[in-house]
């Protein structure tokens, strides 16, 4: 009797199944090859991804040798080319470099370049305050001290990568304007911040020393 009982619940829980398979089971084949063309298409996005990477970085590679042989304008044309069609670590990249290779024969042009990468919030802090840095680098011997101040002076806080560069360039600026008690303000900073590497500290002591000796300051 109880072999009969369950001959029936099963028939029933095969009779279910089949309504349940003919309501929805075109949504359930549906489902699963929306799955597997979703997983399709994220392994070849990948694919992608990994072969655009590695194009860029030949490219970027290749424009490197350039810049290395002196040939300024062809590398600083292939950067320009990775800035705007490579994968977006190396066009952060290729942006300094092209802003590097203008510097031999267009100073006002590299800076302009530093520029626009110091205000692109894109690339990321540490990446803009290095393109400031880079600026000031260039600047420093034309632009007078005034000018050079608000563009550095944000990133002299202990809490900016570039801190200790930026600090010594303001305190070089100062003194070529003869500003010495600006000069000995960043000096001082220089010298009294634990974490200034050897080579800024010493160009601050020399430059301390300066002032002292020619009674300034």
């Amino acid at each position: 009797m109880a072999d009969i009982f369950q001959e029936v619940d099963e028939e029933v829980r095969r009779e279910q199944l089949k309504k349940l398979w003919d309501r929805f089971g075109n949504l359930l084949i549906a489902a699963c090859v929306l799955i597997v063309a979703g997983v399709a298409s994220w392994q070849g996005y990948n694919y992608w991804q990994a072969k655009k990477a590695g194009e860029t970085g030949a490219a970027f590679e290749q424009a490197a040798v350039l810049a290395e042989a002196g040939k300024h304008k062809e590398a600083e044309a292939a950067f320009a080319r990775i800035a705007t069609d490579g994968t977006a670590g190396y066009r952060v990249l290729a942006r300094l470099r092209e802003a590097a290779e203008l510097a031999p024969t267009d100073k006002a042009a590299a800076i302009n370049a530093y520029d626009a990468l110091a205000a692109d919030k894109s690339v990321g802090q540490p990446m803009q305050d290095l393109a400031a840095v880079r600026a000031g680098y260039l600047a420093v011997d034309t632009v007078p001290y005034s000018q050079l101040l608000p563009r550095l002076e944000p990133l002299t806080g202990s809490d900016r990568t570039f801190r200790h560069s930026a600090r010594e360039l303001l305190a070089l600026s100062a003194w070529k304007a003869g500003d010495t008690t600006a000069a000995r303000k960043w000096t001082d900073m220089i010298m009294a911040d634990p974490a200034t590497p050897s080579g800024t500290r010493s160009r601050a002591e020399v430059l301390s020393e300066l002032i002292a000796a020619n009674g300034k300051g």
